[in-house]
């Protein structure tokens, strides 16, 4: 019986150490991630049985994938695997990071084309099987993006768990560099009516779903909660079956140093965590998907929508603090940091 299964393409994670260009260094820091698997193997860490569904071409970056899953507790033996041709008409993808550091953004450079993952075709995946023996199914709106028949696979995932009577999440994502706002709103809306819990900041309910904020900055940096409590009231109004909608508010002061704070609205009541002010941050890659771990986590444990919002906040500012796309923070830590515990060290 899986808790929490999830549903995407997880990449080769290269970075330029020590704040450079791509151009400037002769070696990278290699790993993986990908937002549902950082969700699977976050949500392992916290204690939860965990599986991560994808397609994969049989070579070293597949097999180095599959690898780091595996070792941080989450199923991978629902992979489906592509026999590598040599030369990589179809491959695995990687992505390249540069951290960003005072008024210079991070950056990333996706080399994904061509995927195994965008290949996928509808039927291929035993979703019936998967979903007889699981509790919660999550999914993102950067998976639709990858292809037309990624998005019908993403499709039939979610109708197929919620006609097995699985919870459903969906973190709309949404990802500039991979559609554009019309492509990702034609894909996405009709997905709505299988969604139980839906995950958003301001940037994605406009241009995934059309739904706009009042108060938002051209480059969506700060976001008051009142402006974000309407949009997730319309956003609601528009999808009934919509139980919980959540975000992850951020004021990005500079490169390395933001506010953050989550928000949990029920379809009655708002719930917010408390402000994570000048959040130092180590690597910003995953924020989302650790609040979407720590609010799945906190749900299938019973938690209220209060303290689910609060342990997700908590937990998600402490993914700001690792290096890499995965959280190594404890479910202990994430109950001190949302209590405003000290940061004296622990002896």
């Amino acid at each position: 019986m899986y808790d929490l299964v999830t549903f995407g393409e997880a990449m080769i994670r290269l970075t330029a150490p020590e704040f450079m260009r791509l151009e400037q260094v002769s070696s990278l820091a290699i790993t993986a991630g990908g937002a549902e698997m950082n969700v699977a193997v976050n949500a392992a860490q916290l204690g939860l049985k965990t599986a991560w569904v994808s397609r994969l071409v049989d070579n070293w970056s597949g097999r180095y994938i599959r690898n780091k899953g595996r070792e941080l507790g989450v199923d991978m033996s629902n992979i489906v695997w592509v026999d590598f041709d040599g030369v990589g008409f179809e491959r695995n993808g990687f992505y390249h990071l540069e951290m960003g550091a005072g008024p210079r953004a991070s950056s990333v450079t996706y080399d994904r084309g061509h995927s195994a993952i965008s290949n996928v075709r509808p039927g291929e995946i035993d979703w019936t099987s998967i979903f007889g023996k699981s509790r919660w199914f999550h999914l993102s709106g950067i998976t639709p993006a990858l292809s037309e028949s990624a998005a019908s696979v993403s499709a039939e995932a979610l109708k197929a768990a919620r006609a097995a009577g699985v919870k459903t999440s969906y973190d709309l994502n949404f990802r500039s560099k991979l559609w554009s706002a019309e492509q990702a709103q034609a894909a996405n809306r009709p997905m709505m009516e299988h969604v139980s819990v839906l995950i958003g900041n301001e940037e994605d309910f406009e241009k995934s779903l059309g739904f706009a904020a009042e108060g938002t900055t051209e480059s969506y940096s700060k976001l008051e909660p009142e402006s974000y409590k309407e949009v997730a009231q319309r956003v609601q109004a528009a999808f009934p079956n919509i139980e919980m909608i959540g975000t992850t508010l951020r004021d990005a002061k500079t490169g390395w140093l933001n506010d953050w704070r989550t928000l949990l609205f029920d379809g009655e009541e708002f719930y917010l965590s408390r402000i994570y002010e000048d959040l130092e941050l180590v690597d910003r890659v995953g924020g989302g998907d650790s609040f979407s771990s720590g609010l799945i986590y906190s749900l299938l444990n019973g938690k209220s929508p209060q303290a689910a919002v609060d342990f997700a906040g908590g937990y998600s500012a402490l993914a700001h603090t690792f290096p890499g796309d995965f959280n190594w923070a404890t479910a202990a830590e994430a109950e001190k940091a949302m209590q405003a515990g000290s940061v004296r060290i622990s002896r």
